[in-house]
């Protein structure tokens, strides 16, 4: 009995050391708890100032987006396929002429097109859907407000399990390129003052007529025509007198040659005719018809100016481009030689070996 009070001592040392053991943890823990949520605030700030600055960015780059996308005239649309629900964005909207966000109806969309584009579209479009791939195609469309442009249409088709269930795509502008391109292309080969087809056109087509000579039996000919009389109208009247006569010369040829494959301007006063599957009567008879047309009187600003023409004839055969050319070219001279204001066909003798 008398260790009594000292085990009561050692274990009242015990719990007060427990509880000082207890209070230590508990210090520790709630300092472990702050720390950790210092650190998970810390955390947190730093990950809500990347949100911002990355929301920042992008809309940094949605404005940069949206102001080039407005320069070039390029808009972002898509069709829900189930029910061919159609969305755009803002360009999109003004390329047609439409309000913007107004509401969209594929089957009158489609209306703005013209009747070639939306066959075209509808072809391209439908085997999209069936490969599970996409197009690219140029279409012509006259919008809500009667403006007439060209637009490259861009798509691609999304599936799900296989399924194609949306497609989209681009929308651009191109008006400006396209009336740009046609324009090259139109000085590429035609004449600007005549809008005959120039040098550059009738070479190539004379190239694609001997060549067509070749695989067939088809007739043609090459008539080459130089005026008579121009030089002096030119050189007394002055050039302005004289691009007159060539514009009215040309709209002659045009109306007499109407069914040939190519009249061109290839020098200052010469001209070339290329006619195809045509008998040797039937060219001889038309090249009568260009001597009378050019023969007849021009009237320019009240006075009566007279030209005439001569005209060599070369029936295509086997020969090259060159070598037809030389053919019309030495029957162009000798019209000139017989008098002028006439035609002659040239016609290769049996020792002839055109030099």
């Amino acid at each position: 009995m008398s260790d009594t009070p000292t085990r009561s001592v050692s274990a009242a040392k015990t719990r007060r050391l427990a509880d000082l053991v207890a209070d230590m943890i508990s210090s520790i823990t709630r300092r472990d708890d702050a720390e950790t949520a210092m650190q998970i605030r810390a955390e947190l700030d730093a990950m809500e100032t990347r949100i911002r600055q990355q929301a920042a960015a992008l809309d940094h780059r949605q404005r940069i987006f949206d102001q080039s996308s407005l320069a070039a005239r390029i808009g972002v649309w898509e069709c829900n396929l189930p029910d061919e629900t159609l969305r755009w964005t803002d360009v999109v909207y003004d390329i047609f002429d439409l309000p913007r966000g107004s509401s969209l109806d594929r089957d009158e969309i489609v209306k703005f097109y013209s009747e070639e584009s939306a066959r075209e579209l509808h072809r391209r479009r439908t085997r999209a859907i069936e490969e599970r791939s996409g197009f690219s195609m140029d279409a012509e469309i006259v919008t809500a407000q009667g403006n007439r442009r060209w637009v490259r249409v861009t798509a691609t088709v999304e599936c799900e399990g296989g399924v194609p269930v949306r497609i989209f795509g681009m929308k651009q502008d191109i008006t400006e390129q396209k009336i740009l391109m046609d324009q090259t292309r139109y000085l590429a080969e035609f004449d600007p003052m005549t809008e005959l087809a120039n040098r550059s056109q009738f070479q190539a087509k004379l190239a694609d007529l001997c060549a067509h000579r070749a695989e067939t039996e088809a007739a043609g000919a090459l008539l080459l025509i130089d005026l008579d009389g121009f030089k002096k109208v030119n050189d007394t009247l002055g050039h302005s007198v004289g691009d007159d006569c060539l514009k009215q010369v040309a709209h002659r040829l045009k109306d007499v040659c109407r069914q040939a494959e190519v009249v061109a301007r290839i020098g200052g006063d010469e001209f070339a005719v290329l006619v195809r599957h045509s008998p040797t009567d039937t060219i001889g008879k038309l090249a009568q018809e260009i001597v009378d047309a050019l023969s007849r009187s021009i009237e320019n600003h009240g006075q009566t100016l007279r030209l005439g023409a001569s005209v060599g004839v070369a029936l295509v055969d086997s020969s090259t481009p060159s070598e037809l050319f030389k053919r019309a070219d030495m029957a162009l001279y000798a019209a000139k030689a017989a008098g002028r204001n006439r035609f002659q066909v040239f016609e290769l003798g049996p020792t002839s070996n055109d030099n």
